[in-house]
């Protein structure tokens, strides 16, 4: 049995959740977020909860399936109450970034400046060296957060690129001179 899956999951006030056909649908104050639920999981949604199930508990497939979805929906209900957020830092001499319209600009030491499209749904503000990513579908914030850290990726050395602000750099030691012969 999956522990995750069992656990029923609380719908908050001021959320509404429907269930069409094979699609879920959670509308919150933040917005409202879809997503098509697999054929071997079963979701039920009574007055203020919605637990999630699978016809064979033995199948570990299903179980699988079960923990998951239980988890995406979760997030689904979370994400339209409460905005999920990441935070970048940049570290590096002239490293900078800044909003121009719907596009997040970088300067990371290349000959040109790197401009980073914002997707729908997702909100980006820069102050001083931080990026903050945020949004109400978990997995779009993460996934752009990734985009961005991919442009210029953390050196072991003097520790320069874009990182996640909890994110701990392992340095290396740089080479050091023989002495006098």
């Amino acid at each position: 049995m999956s522990r995750l899956g069992k656990l029923p999951i609380k719908i908050p006030t001021g959320t509404q959740v429907k269930l069409d056909g094979n699609v879920i649908i959670v509308k919150g104050p933040k917005g409202e977020l879809k997503r098509e639920i697999h054929s071997l999981v079963i979701v039920k949604i009574s007055n203020d909860e919605i637990v999630v199930s699978v016809n064979d508990q033995s199948n570990k497939d299903e179980r699988a399936l079960w923990g998951l979805f239980r988890t995406l929906i979760n997030n689904m209900v979370v994400g339209v109450n409460n905005n999920f957020e990441k935070k970048l830092e940049i570290n590096g001499v002239g490293f900078r970034a800044a909003m121009s319209g719907k596009n997040l600009i970088l300067n990371l030491g290349f000959s040109h400046p790197v401009e980073f499209p914002v997707p729908a749904g997702i909100n980006i503000s820069v102050e001083g060296n931080t990026i903050t990513v945020s949004g109400i579908d978990k997995e779009l914030v993460g996934e752009t957060s990734a985009k961005i850290r991919r442009y210029k990726e953390p050196e072991p050395y003097k520790g320069k690129g874009i990182k996640y602000a909890d994110e701990v750099i392992r340095r290396k030691e740089g080479k050091t001179a023989t002495k006098g012969a």
